[in-house]
């Protein structure tokens, strides 16, 4: 079973809807609990949660921070961690279920592998399209997923890597690089995400920034600093 983690600031205008994808999966008994990892909201947040039946739990704002003390929190053998404006498609629980199965009788006998789900975008427009097109290809060549995709990992291995570390920023990228290529799987089924930071920035020129932060934590500059850079 499935403990979901949702990392949430202020985030009253998606939650729910992010929450109702996860209904079917709650009712077949696939997802056991939901924790929101509040960073100190100051909207309907936390009514919101606890309408959902949600364990809600207050802390301090971060998101590496949140994702990690919600994880301490957790119940089920197997994490998965969602941003709070993203929505699984129907249909997501069926494959994630076959994928249990596969790892259970597969080379991954010991849970150690992890899985993410594809990249989309809630907008009919081109550059959307052209946006998933290029974090389809980034995942392809360097199996690496950030966080708006999801990521499911059993909760041992995840101890086991030392779970998030608590950074201002690219605490999804760090995480995934400790999980490695050889044992990230990317399913089929989507992680539609909402595209308000697109289209507030712009597609192109938010792309670029995302590359050039990307570039500069391989170049090994301080998480402290690229968040300051982010804004």
């Amino acid at each position: 079973m499935l403990s979901v983690v949702i990392p949430t600031l202020n985030a009253e205008k998606t939650l729910t809807r992010t929450l109702n994808s996860l209904i079917d999966a709650t009712v077949q008994g696939l997802v056991r609990e939901v924790i929101i990892a509040d960073g100190s909201s100051t909207d309907k947040t936390e009514e919101i949660a606890d309408a959902a039946g949600c364990q809600f739990i207050a802390g301090p704002r971060g998101r590496g921070t949140q994702l990690a003390e919600g994880a301490k929190a957790a119940r089920a053998d197997w994490l998965l961690f969602l941003h709070a404006d993203t929505v699984l498609t129907p249909g997501w629980e069926d494959e994630l279920r076959k994928w249990f199965e596969h790892v259970e009788r597969g080379r991954w006998k010991d849970g150690e592998v992890a899985a993410a789900f594809r990249f989309a975008l809630d907008d009919f427009s081109g550059k959307a399209r052209f946006m998933e097109k290029m974090v389809a290809l980034r995942c392809a060549l360097f199996r690496l997923p950030y966080g708006d995709q999801g990521l499911v990992i059993s909760k041992a291995y995840y101890k086991k890597l030392g779970g998030f570390k608590e950074l201002p920023l690219m605490e999804d990228v760090d995480l995934v690089r400790r999980i490695g290529r050889k044992r990230l799987v990317l399913l089929r089924s989507q992680a539609v995400t909402s595209p308000e930071r697109y289209v507030r920035s712009g597609f192109f020129l938010r792309a670029l920034r995302n590359l050039g932060l990307l570039s500069l934590y391989y170049l090994r500059v301080p998480p402290r600093v690229l968040a300051r850079l982010y804004g």
